[in-house]
């Protein structure tokens, strides 16, 4: 029922009750459920398209023209300007998915969608959505104990090429794909350098089993991405210590410093204003020439302070005055002005130097420490390169590629394939893709699902054919027959008792995924499913839909 009133009853004595503005959308009941279930499907089908090495890309033009090429499921999503309510949940289960995990935004957005899909033929006979909510979390909690039955643990000390297999599987269906190997060997070194080993590699963690596993806390913040057009993919590196996209500020000053001692300043090198206003009166030349001369010197006596330190590079988040620019360049030492706060602590992280912010005393001990400092010309920017950092705990990775378009889905190929890295180095554990373990899920929770009595049996029944919709999706892209493959693959995992039995899309077949190397960290399938499940759950408790004003029909679109 839908209804655009602002009087919604009458009491006893025939007084109108007037509860909401004139104007308002009333949308009540089923029409509400199924108005939600279709926005969110029709968001589940654009991304379904995009799913594997097979998927097509999507072209999004933003108003001002600007052209994004990609299959990224969160770029597309966070690309587009959804109206209808239900669809924005669907946007931001992405966003979740893709700020936690990194990776699985599209897996999440299809399971969702083919959840609500089967909610919808279980509501049709009878069921009411609390018993299909209550369904699927059951259903969602038993998947999640299949997943960490099968799952290999992994040994991040000893397997980096494991790391590397999962950083290129979730590369495997970006435009980059043919030079993932230089991408994700980057990707895992980089981690790998800003991981917390105190003492050892990883931090003990408390298992109840054999109390192997390890947990290396990873902040991403400190892996700076910086792109490039020009030269090859190929020519992307790893540098270990931080880009900084400002040049040398004075002409005289050495462009390359060897064995650099490098001091960062949070205060500006000039003469500080007063806080209040002042006036100098001046009636002779002379006192003009003293006033300057004063200026001057005080420079000079900075410069020197920084000159006992044994510094040869300066980097200062503020300015530096020209009268410091050109004692410090006769001092041979070089100097970086107006440099972000963000690069002055990755570069305090990376070389090991402790920021100044106050010039009266600076010292030796404040200073960090790179084998190399130099300006290099990138295309048409000159920027400075901090690195061969010892034991860096910040690290950059610059990205070159034949366009700005591939640089771009180049750095959001790289971003997915650290936070994959990272997920698996802070939860050691890997299960194999190609919609492998959700066919293995949706079997064994079929199995399950016989000793569930009362209608949530349905309910998790209609859940393992909506994971099902990931092997199924991927069959689809691969142009494969998609009954002969599931029914197959059903076959071949009960009788061989292997569940990385998946979709082979380049091979066109089935395959053992694990000795493809086709690798997913365990944590990206958990935050899926969850995530998933939990959207679900919420449009599917959602009876009433009151829209402030009137909308274009719920239409989802650009």
């Amino acid at each position: 029922m839908s209804s655009s009133l602002s009087l919604v009853g009458n009491t006893r004595d025939g007084v109108p009750v007037v509860l909401l503005k004139e104007g308002t959308s009333d949308t009540r009941g089923r029409d509400a459920l199924r108005n939600n279930i279709e926005a969110a499907k029709i968001i589940a089908s654009m991304l379904r398209s995009v799913l594997g090495p097979r998927g097509m890309d999507k072209m999004l033009v933003d108003s001002t023209g600007n052209v994004t090429i990609t299959n990224d499921g969160a770029t597309i999503l966070k690309e587009m300007d959804v109206q209808h309510p239900a669809a924005k949940m669907m946007v931001e289960i992405a966003k979740a998915v893709d700020n936690e995990v990194g990776d699985g935004t599209t897996s999440s957005v299809i399971i969702a969608g083919a959840l609500l899909e089967k909610a919808e033929e279980l509501i049709k006979q009878g069921i009411h959505p609390t018993v299909i909510v209550d369904g699927y979390r059951k259903a969602m909690r038993r998947s999640i104990d299949i997943l960490n039955e099968i799952a290999e643990d992994v040994n991040v000390d000893d397997h980096d090429e494991v790391l590397r297999e999962v950083a290129r599987t979730s590369m495997e269906s970006k435009i980059v794909s043919v030079d993932s190997n230089v991408l994700s060997d980057l990707a895992v070194k980089a981690i790998l350098a800003v991981a917390e080993k105190p003492g050892h590699i990883g931090i003990q963690k408390e298992d109840d089993d054999n109390n192997n596993n390890y947990f290396m806390p990873v902040d991403l913040d400190n892996v700076k991405v910086q792109r490039k057009p020009g030269g090859a993919m190929s020519d992307s590196s790893l540098i270990e210590g931080i880009i900084v996209d400002k040049e040398i500020a004075h002409p005289d000053m050495p462009r390359v410093i060897k064995d650099a001692k490098i001091l960062l300043l949070n205060s500006p090198l000039e003469i500080e204003k007063t806080e209040f206003e002042a006036k100098i009166s001046i009636d002779r030349p002379e006192q003009m020439k003293m006033f300057l001369e004063e200026e001057t010197a005080m420079m000079k006596t900075m410069v020197e302070k920084i000159a006992n330190t044994g510094a040869n590079i300066v980097i200062c988040q503020k300015g530096i005055d020209d009268v410091a620019l050109g004692y410090l360049a006769k001092a041979n030492i070089s100097a970086l002005k107006r440099v972000k706060e963000s690069d002055i602590n990755a570069l305090a992280k990376a070389t090991g130097a402790r920021a100044v912010t106050n010039l009266d005393d600076p010292s030796t001990n404040d200073l960090g420490f790179a084998q190399l400092v130099e300006e290099r010309k990138i295309e048409t920017d000159k920027w400075v390169f901090v690195e061969k950092c010892k034991n860096p705990k910040a690290v950059s990775i610059l990205i070159r590629g034949g366009s700005e378009r591939v640089v771009e889905e180049a750095e959001r190929s790289v971003h997915d394939a650290l936070m994959v890295v990272k997920d698996v180095v802070q939860k050691p554990a890997v299960v194999a893709g190609g919609g492998s373990s959700e066919a293995y899920i949706a079997q064994k929770l079929r199995a399950w699902a016989t000793g569930v009595s009362g209608r949530e049996h349905y309910a998790i029944l209609g859940f393992a054919d909506a994971i099902e919709s990931i092997p199924i999706a991927l069959a689809e892209n691969a142009g494969m027959d998609v009954i002969d493959i599931l029914a197959e693959m059903h076959s071949k995992q009960l009788s061989e008792n292997n569940p990385w039995m998946g979709v082979d899309v380049k091979g066109l077949k089935l395959a053992n995924m694990s000795k493809k190397n086709i690798i997913e960290p365990l944590e990206v399938k958990e935050q899926v499913l969850k995530s998933a499940t939990e959207t679900a759950a919420m449009l599917l408790r959602i009876d009433d839909i009151l829209s402030a004003s009137h909308t274009d029909g719920g239409r989802v679109g650009r």
